[in-house]
């Protein structure tokens, strides 16, 4: 969907020097509640099957039926947002290219998510190329479950991404600028990037680019109602 790839919030990594996340890596969105963290994620998401690759959405939090309603809520406005007339394929594209695979109830183990990717691959022909991972606690999360996503990303060759749930009354930032809850582990991430709401809008802001050393003023302001990118 060439029309979405030109307001995807993925925009934002065309400031990387990789223009990418790439496999064997993770990736984490920072964001407080309400700001729309959950949107921009999902478009995340969209953008990464629309570009022909597989995705597999892990939900800590939500039934998949709830995930999927985000999804066909997100993806209405988006098929909205861009005028199109014509979408049935892309839905279809959308449904194809996803698996959905929730751990409720604090049933979540790295093994039984191996299993799972596995099973998928041997028994669905789905082998996917990408995992986004929602409802991870990063408050709580010891740094030992993270590492075990940077080695399931490289044994398996696709790209993880993250959201970290931030708050307004946490300020600690450490000595390369990443915020909280991300400040301490932020060794694991290859791209970090953070949707903040400031006073002229709401922007995709890229924290953290790879192994690079200098970042500049590089951010991408965000419609407040689609979330898409705006010039």
């Amino acid at each position: 969907m060439k029309d979405f790839m030109s307001v995807s919030p993925l925009k934002i990594l065309e400031f990387s020097t990789k223009k990418d996340l790439g496999p064997g890596h993770l990736g984490v969105l920072i964001a407080r509640a309400g700001v729309g963290k959950t949107a921009c994620l999902i478009h995340i998401a969209l953008d990464r099957i629309f570009r022909g690759e597989k995705l597999v959405h892990v939900s800590l939090e939500e039934e998949p039926e709830k995930v999927v309603a985000y999804y066909n809520v997100i993806y209405s406005d988006l098929v909205r947002a861009l005028g199109l007339e014509i979408e049935s394929g892309y839905r279809d594209m959308v449904d194809r290219n996803r698996v959905i695979l929730a751990y409720l109830n604090q049933s979540f183990e790295l093994n039984r998510l191996k299993e799972n990717i596995k099973n998928l691959a041997e028994n669905m022909d789905f082998s996917p190329d990408v995992l986004l991972v929602d409802g991870i606690d990063f408050e709580k999360t010891e740094r030992s479950i993270l590492e075990g996503f940077k080695e399931i990303a490289g044994s398996y060759g696709i790209e993880i991404w993250f959201s970290a749930l931030s708050h307004r009354h946490i300020t600690e930032v450490n000595e390369r600028g990443i915020p909280y809850p991300c400040n301490l582990v932020d060794d694991l991430f290859s791209i970090i990037i953070q949707l903040q709401p400031e006073s002229t809008g709401v922007f995709l802001k890229l924290l953290k680019d790879h192994e690079s050393t200098s970042i500049p003023d590089a951010k991408v302001r965000l419609d407040p109602e689609s979330f898409l990118a705006v010039e």
